[in-house]
């Protein structure tokens, strides 16, 4: 799975998997890899104690699922938190 991303792309998905506010949807939407690969990846690309801690920084979190975020959220990051755009 990891072979078909190129080295900008991997570390980008992890990023998003990192960010609080970026869906898991957002992620399959542009890499195509669904919440059980994204989790598959971390456990590959992390080390194991970096791995624990973002399960458990993510499970249950209700900004990484489009279907639990509060109505009013409807964007994956901050509007201040990309200054080069």
């Amino acid at each position: 799975m990891t072979s078909t991303f190129s080295p900008p792309e991997l570390s980008r998905i992890i990023e998003m998997a990192w960010e609080d506010r970026t869906p898991f949807e957002a992620i399959e939407h542009l890499y195509g890899l669904g919440e059980k690969e994204v989790i598959h990846l971390m456990r590959r690309q992390l080390k194991p104690s970096s791995f624990r801690l973002w399960r458990k920084r993510v499970s249950g979190r209700r900004t990484k699922h489009r279907q639990l975020r509060p109505a009013g959220v409807d964007r994956g990051y901050c509007p201040t938190q990309y200054k080069h755009r």
